[in-house]
């Protein structure tokens, strides 16, 4: 993955590898939502996975967990250069973590018509009062992401407990 990906069915394989990350989420009560981050190689410098019911932790969204990893892994804030891919469209704190990361791409697969925060309820990452604007590219595996979310909650129903992320 060295050359830069221009079709949607060429983030199959990197949206594949933030599924999995969703399916561990699995493994205790958490959202299953998985992200990684790929430099401008394409290699991926950090992962995550919900952990908010797992670590107590309100920002423990995937796509916060893997920008904090990616971070990390660079020795800066900075992600000038990288692509993040998660599996659901991030929700208005992460679209705002990944701009002002400097993100300059982000793929997501499924559409959150509850949270949604980058084209469904809200267009942070696209507006243009911000100094950074992503390129954006949605619906990648988004039947994949769907399921895995639809089974979840089909089992963890709980009254007044709708969100996605």
């Amino acid at each position: 993955m060295s050359a830069p990906l221009t079709t949607r069915a060429a983030w199959d394989e990197p949206m594949r590898v933030a599924l999995a990350e969703a399916q561990a989420a699995l493994s205790g009560d958490d959202v299953p939502v998985g992200a990684v981050v790929l430099d401008e190689s394409g290699a991926v410098i950090g992962t995550g996975r919900n952990t908010r019911e797992a670590e107590g932790d309100p920002t423990g969204h995937a796509e916060v967990v893997a920008l904090r990893a990616a971070a990390a892994t660079r020795g800066e804030w900075r992600l000038t250069g990288c692509t993040l891919v998660v599996t659901l469209e991030p929700c208005t704190m992460c679209a705002g973590a990944l701009v002002l990361a400097r993100v300059d791409r982000l793929v997501f697969g499924a559409y959150d018509d509850k949270l949604g925060a980058v084209g469904s309820l809200w267009d942070v990452v696209r507006d243009r009062r911000l100094n950074h604007r992503p390129e954006v590219v949605a619906g990648v595996l988004a039947a994949d992401s769907t399921a895995l979310l639809d089974s979840f909650f089909a089992r963890h129903r709980l009254p007044g407990r709708h969100e996605a992320t």
